[in-house]
């Protein structure tokens, strides 16, 4: 399997152990990317304000996703999973 081959399976494993990494970096380059587009009509803004409203914004939504996954994951391992093991006890 060639490198480029191996990467794309690792990317792909990674994102369904963890699918709000992708979500979060999705969200991240469409915020830069609105930003850049809007950076034409910015009026008086200084340069500065701009970019920094720009990263807040990206970093606002990526640590939305971040959290929003861990507890995703911890309603999986807390709640879900502790009912599927009762579950399988009582049908033994």
């Amino acid at each position: 399997m060639s490198d480029y081959e191996e990467n794309e399976s690792k990317f792909m494993r990674k994102a369904k152990e963890n699918p709000f990494v992708p979500v979060g970096m999705a969200g991240f380059f469409a915020i830069v990317a609105w930003r850049l587009m809007k950076m034409k009509n910015r009026g008086n803004t200084k340069m500065s304000v701009h970019l920094i409203h720009m990263r807040v914004g990206a970093q606002s939504f990526v640590v939305g996703a971040i959290t929003i996954g861990v507890l995703y994951s911890m309603y999986k391992d807390y709640i879900v999973k502790p009912r599927e093991e009762q579950k399988a006890l009582k049908d033994k």
